[in-house]
């Protein structure tokens, strides 16, 4: 065991750019066969195709910014230390509607790698 962190774990990028070139990041905090934590960072104008997951419930936690989370067509605003559980089945989007940078972590459970659907 080991302490864990965005510096010595798994990273990866995903979605378009933006404007600017940027994409986002993510990181593998946790990456078990029944439990995934991953740490995200959205910068401005960057988000997730809307999509969900037949099997997998995710909770999304922010840490700095501010999240829009479009879940069954009604947005959510989460600020810093507010979550929002998404349960299997539902369809849901991310993005970062903001200028400064989006970081969060979401949980999964069962892992959501290969269990999206796109809508």
């Amino acid at each position: 065991m080991s302490t864990v962190s965005i510096h010595n774990t798994e990273h990866y990028q995903w979605g378009e750019p933006n404007a600017k070139g940027q994409r986002c990041d993510g990181w593998h905090l946790v990456k078990t066969p029944t439990l995934n934590i991953i740490q995200e960072r959205v910068p401005q104008g960057c988000a997730e195709v809307k999509h969900y997951h037949q099997h997998a419930e995710q909770f999304f936690f922010v840490l700095e910014g501010i999240a829009t989370i479009e879940l069954e067509n009604q947005l959510y605003e989460l600020s810093p230390l507010q979550g929002l559980h998404v349960p299997a089945g539902k369809a849901h989007l991310l993005r970062n509607d903001q200028e400064q940078d989006l970081i969060f972590t979401v949980t999964s459970t069962p892992p959501s790698h290969g269990d999206k659907i796109l809508v």
